[in-house]
Parts: C-alpha cells; sequence; structure tokens
C-alpha cells in the first residue's frame, strides 16, 4: 500500500470510519441513514476535503458472479475525488429495503449528484428523498420498470415505433423471433496436425 493511501486510511479510521482496501482503492460502506452525514464529514473534516462528486450510480446485486444474494440487494455508489490532498474514495451505502429501495440525496452536500440520482432512480428505481426533480431521464416517461435492474425481462411483449400514417408513436407486438446463435468456429484444414 502506498504511503498516501495509508494517510488516507488513518485519516478516516480517526473520524470513526471503517474503511476497506482492495485492489489499491479505498472503499467506505455507511447504512442508508447515515449517508448524508458521513457524505458532509467526508466534505468538510480539513483531513479529508473531499470536494468533488466525481461519479453515483445504483448498484444491483441480485446476483454477484457465482454467488447468490447475500444481504441487501439495492445500493448507491459515489465516487469522490480530494483535490486538496489529491485522492479518490468509494462511497457505498446499501438501501434498506429491496421492495422499495430509497436513499437520502446528497444534491445538498455535491450538486453534482442531482442527474447521477436521478439516472441510478431511471434505471434501478432507487429513490433519492429530497431530490427536488426526480423523475426519468434516460427511458420514456410511460416506460414501465427500471431496465438495470437484474430480474428485468431482456425481451418484452411490445415494442415502439412511429407511425407515418397516424402521425405518432405506437405500441404493436414484439416481430423479433427467437433464435439460438451459436459461434461458428473457422480453422484451416490440417489444423491440429503438426508441421515439421
Amino acid at each position: 500500500m502506498s504511503p498516501k493511501l495509508h494517510r488516507l486510511l488513518d485519516a478516516l479510521a480517526r473520524e470513526g470510519f471503517a474503511p476497506v482496501q482492495r485492489l489499491g482503492e479505498i472503499t467506505l460502506e455507511v447504512p442508508a441513514a447515515q449517508s448524508r452525514a458521513a457524505a458532509l464529514k467526508l466534505r468538510d473534516h480539513p483531513e479529508l476535503r473531499f470536494e468533488q462528486l466525481i461519479d453515483l450510480c445504483g448498484m444491483d446485486y441480485d446476483t454477484y458472479g457465482d454467488r447468490p444474494r447475500q444481504g441487501r440487494r439495492f445500493a448507491s455508489v459515489v465516487h469522490l475525488l480530494s483535490v486538496t490532498h489529491n485522492w479518490r474514495l468509494r462511497l457505498r451505502a446499501f438501501c434498506d429495503d429491496d421492495a422499495f429501495p430509497i436513499m437520502p440525496s446528497l444534491i445538498e452536500v455535491w450538486p453534482a449528484a442531482a442527474w447521477f440520482e436521478r439516472e441510478a432512480f431511471d434505471l434501478f428505481g432507487i429513490l433519492f428523498d429530497g431530490h427536488p426533480d426526480l423523475r426519468r431521464i434516460l427511458t420514456d416517461y410511460g416506460f414501465i420498470g427500471h431496465p438495470f435492474r437484474k430480474d428485468f425481462p431482456v425481451s418484452g411483449t411490445v415494442e415502439m415505433r412511429y407511425d407515418p400514417e397516424q402521425k405518432r408513436v405506437i405500441y404493436q407486438p414484439v416481430s423479433i423471433e427467437p433464435r439460438e446463435i451459436t459461434p461458428r468456429i473457422v480453422r484451416e484444414e490440417r489444423y491440429a496436425e503438426r508441421r515439421d
């Protein structure tokens, strides 16, 4: 571990956090109810000074690799940058309820979170309490569901297209027939034979 990361780990530990270091990166996991307070401390404490929110994304841990899920399903992951100290941190908070995932909004801490929270709401269905304009950002307003959830159906029953005769968008049954895709392997003649 580099001396810089070691200083960050020490500073976080002095402030009562329990950081985890893995693969040269530091992750700080906090309960959802404490995420706003933790964000304020990370931003304002002189030893930490994470002034900039780089990214905020939703995560669905319904299945994670080959392992079945243990614990909460939905999380909000925030990537932070301290310009003052030149270090980075990942802040992760799991939603308390899998059926109705909700997190406190971080807009009051970092205004840049507004757009990212709308994206996490649209794609994962995570509600951000205190967000002033939480609405869909990438999908249609009439869209049902959240497409980045791991249980979202890959193929639907209707498709949307513009009809020039009716001069409007219409929904019609899906016209794609299911097919099995088999990889094609191309080899030269006598590929496996020994050549001298």
